[in-house]
């Protein structure tokens, strides 16, 4: 049929849009929104019929920008020809457009004004250096008199010259032998990447450096341990193993005296968790310690850092330098994000611009690379659980040119040199992560290119109608010192690298009088020793970057990463589709009660489907470590104990964003138990659309759901309503405490009302206690959320009411009743915890 416009006779467009409506649309201005029926001759017939019914008018602005108001901000900012075709879009909705100039930073003394030592001087002027700006003044100065520094500056700013010349002056000041200074990295790449840097200064005033990792050489590691250098580069993966092992590598911090700490936002979590004991654990072998960290994404840098060292930091703030980048926020209205970040890729790579396109996970990662491809974009995977062989074999073709693009996940916003980046591409993240991602471009001065791809979740439809907050909502990072798993072993640990005297420890007394009954530490006189052969199988196991154990993935007998259980359970049951390396494999085999391992097998290129697990959690609440009100709603921070299972799964089909699919049972459900931290509240009842629950009008497959579940419309309606609550209020939450939502997990029981946000990782990250202390705000952001999104389904739409995360297909959602919920905890209505049991629980 041709498409012929009732009012102008022109050519007639439809386009359809990512939540199965169709856009009908003519150039003389007339349109209208329709539900796709399957077939663009029905929604053509449908639209002609409203016409004649006077029920259309002019077009809707239905995605994209108004052409005056992109026209004005091409005036305003004087973009080049490539930023508006992008500004020009009709699929997506352009939310922001800025022009990020940077001007000069401020400028510190001449070198030969500091006061350093004449070969540090000269050694720096043989560099081509011959004035500091002034956050590096500042810092030099701070690290001299001995003060603790945090240094807050953007990527490519200058912070490692920060923190290197006043360390080498501080060596030089004091000649002892021995290891003088620790420089920690979080990954082996990076520390190696950095080491030419460190080692040129150095040597230029014969201080000694040397990298000591798990890619470390034997005859290397007896040079260092015979011949200790000055300055040692490690990561704390590497002093753990060595500290409670006694090892002689572990003799040799006895002297260091400062520990400089490099991409310190790093630390966050169940790993930061960790790093505090390590620092703590460092501290009782060496006694003080300078400490000295650096981020460029920390929103209070100061009172993070002092936390993780357990100390005060001084923190000296800094700005960088780099050409003119053109930065765009785009809302992908009438497709997916996925689609939308593959054509921006795809166009930066078509005028040869050197791209990094940033996904959030190592399936979305993958999935973008996939699909890519088949566009013909030369692109490449980088993420954590390849081979470091592989990922250094990328970074090397893109620094070389013969690679154009990089699908990555946050392991790239780390400082590895990958030579020019022109453009980046990033999914979204807290603004201060996309700082240092956008940081990436346009390093030699060059034009860069940054965008923002907004997605179809709840985060990004506020975003998109409130773009401002965007810059405001930054991250906080977190640990939880007090997670019992981690403080458990830390205290083994501690043991280990040194016997515990008497008085010592005073705030563990009961985590070491528990290990003493057990007979982990054995009390002798006023000392307490290790019991070796109950706990060094425990302490070798253990992985300071998670808790709990790993699933070891192998094809054709050949190990090729390892997945953290619980999550492992999600993306490796039998017959999952994993991706790994820009490929797709089937899981045929998967155990993890004795022995951990899942085997993987082939599968074509062209196979149309990846998978999502369906989850079922129930929580238990141990015990209680703080109550709350948040307006009126009782809410508890807890130590909960959560039985996971997965029972089947979804297949997706590739190119549809995570929402629903075909579902297959599994013939044997998978289990896993962990204790972890999170919050319990109760929602108010939505007794407005209980009340008008059998009148409603619902959408195909809703009554059937129903009915399946053995329950009425009013019961359906109220749990859906409590289920799409805990959604949007996890969701909601990634906005206010910076990123954590990845963290969370969250479970509604039935119609109890009762709604459990949870750690995903064993033992608590500290996100969970991020959300109880901000919850008020997050009640409100979920309103907005829910209330802004124009979608009319009952059930809602990935764009308020859906996660990805959703362990049951997003189905028992109800966005009306989870918009009444709210809106009473909006106006003040009173809740309090209550008794669940027997609900069915939905995650």
């Amino acid at each position: 049929m041709k498409l012929k416009c009732p009012k102008c006779g022109s050519g007639m467009e439809i386009q359809r849009t990512f939540d199965g409506m169709a856009y009908v649309s003519c150039g003389c201005g007339i349109g209208d929104t329709l539900k796709y029926s399957g077939s663009d001759d029905e929604v053509f017939l449908e639209f002609l019929t409203r016409y004649d019914e006077g029920l259309v008018g002019k077009a809707p602005p239905v995605g994209v920008r108004d052409k005056k108001e992109i026209a004005e901000m091409i005036r305003k900012n004087k973009p080049d020809q490539t930023t508006k075709e992008i500004l020009h879009t009709k699929e997506d909705y352009v939310a922001e457009y800025r022009v990020l100039e940077y001007s000069e930073p401020d400028m510190g003394r001449k070198i030969t004004e500091m006061g350093l030592d004449a070969s540090l001087s000269e050694g720096l002027a043989g560099l081509g250096m011959e004035r500091l700006y002034g956050f590096q003044d500042e810092a030099v100065r701070e690290i001299i008199s001995g003060n603790s520094v945090a240094i807050d500056a953007p990527t490519a700013s200058g912070k490692t010259e920060a923190f290197l010349i006043p360390t080498i002056q501080r060596i030089l000041d004091h000649s002892e032998e021995g290891v003088y200074a620790v420089f920690v990295y979080p990954t082996k790449a990076l520390a190696r990447d950095q080491h030419p840097k460190i080692r040129q200064l150095a040597q230029s005033v014969g201080i000694r450096t040397g990298v000591f990792d798990g890619d470390t050489g034997s005859s290397e590691r007896n040079k260092i341990i015979n011949n200790p250098p000055h300055i040692i580069i490690t990561n704390f993966d590497v002093l753990h193993y060595h500290m409670w092992r006694k090892t002689r590598f572990s003799a040799l911090l006895g002297t260091v005296r400062m520990v400089i700490v490099d991409e310190a936002h790093q630390y966050s979590g169940i790993f930061g968790s960790n790093v505090h004991y390590i620092i703590k654990r460092l501290k009782r072998l060496c006694g003080k310690l300078q400490f000295v960290a650096a981020s460029a994404t920390l929103d209070d840098p100061g009172g993070f850092c002092g936390q993780l060292f357990g100390q005060e930091m001084h923190t000296v703030r800094g700005s960088g330098r780099r050409g003119r980048t053109d930065f765009v926020m785009l809302f992908p209205s009438l497709r997916k994000q996925r689609a939308l970040m593959i054509d921006l890729v795809k166009k930066m790579t078509e005028k040869r611009h050197k791209t990094m396109v940033f996904s959030n996970s190592h399936k979305n990662s993958e999935l973008l690379a996939v699909q890519a491809r088949r566009r013909k974009v030369d692109v490449m995977v980088h993420r954590a659980g390849l081979t470091a062989r592989y990922r250094e074999s990328v970074e090397k073709k893109f620094k070389e040119g013969s690679l154009m693009a990089i699908s990555c996940t946050p392991t790239l916003e780390l400082g590895i040199d990958i030579g020019d980046v022109d453009c980046v591409v990033s999914a979204i993240v807290p603004v201060n992560r996309l700082v240092q991602r956008i940081g990436r471009a346009a390093r030699k001065g060059q034009h860069g290119y940054a965008f923002l791809a907004l997605g179809n979740d709840p985060i990004s439809q506020y975003y998109r109608n409130h773009p401002g907050d965007y810059f405001e909502d930054a991250e906080k990072a977190y640990i939880d010192p007090k997670n019992p798993f981690i403080e458990d072993i830390q205290v083994l640990a501690m043991a280990c690298d040194r016997d515990i005297s008497a008085g010592e420890l005073a705030e563990h007394r009961e985590v070491v009088e528990k290990h003493v009954i057990h007979g982990k530490l054995v009390q002798s006189g006023k000392k307490i020793t290790p019991n070796l052969k109950k706990i060094s199988q425990d302490l070798a196991d253990y992985s300071i970057r998670g808790i709990g154990k790993t699933v070891d993935i192998f094809l054709d007998g050949q190990k090729m990463g390892d997945r953290a259980l619980p999550i492992a359970l999600e993306e490796l049951h039998k017959d999952a589709i994993y991706l790994l390396a820009g490929r797709r494999y089937r899981v045929i085999e998967m155990e993890h009660a004795r022995r951990s391992f899942a085997r993987l097998e082939r599968i074509p290129s062209k196979y149309p489907y990846y998978t999502k697990a369906l989850t079922e959690d129930t929580p238990t609440i141990k015990e209680e470590f703080e109550r709350k009100k948040a307006g009126g709603i009782e809410v508890a921070f807890c130590k909960l104990h959560i039985q996971k299972s997965v029972y089947g799964y979804a297949n997706i089909e590739l190119g549809s964003d995570a929402g629903q699919g075909e579902k297959i049972m599994l013939e044997e459900p998978l289990r896993y138990d962990f204790d972890t931290k999170g919050i319990v509240f109760c929602a108010p009842r939505p007794l407005d659309a209980i009340g008008k629950a059998d009148d409603a009008e619902y959408e195909n497959g809703v009554r059937e759901i129903v009915g399946d579940a053995g329950c009425a419309m009013p019961e359906y309606v109220e749990t859906s309503g409590y289920h799409a609550t805990e959604h949007v209020v996890i969701e909601g939450s990634n906005m206010i405490i910076g990123g954590a939502s990845q963290d969370l997990g969250g479970i509604s029981m039935g119609s109890s009302g009762m709604i459990y946000v949870y750690d995903g990782a064993v033992g608590g990250s500290g996100a969970s206690k991020a959300l109880y202390d901000r919850l008020e705000k997050v009640f409100e952001r979920g309103r907005d959320i829910v209330r802004e999104c124009p979608c009319t389904s009952t059930d809602g739409c990935p764009r308020c009411t859906y996660s990805y995360k959703c362990g049951n297909n997003n189905e028992f959602l109800h966005k009306l009743s989870a918009l009444e919920v709210f809106e009473r905890i909006k106006s003040g209505e009173q809740t309090e915890i209550v008794n669940h049991e027997g609900s069915r629980p939905l995650v």
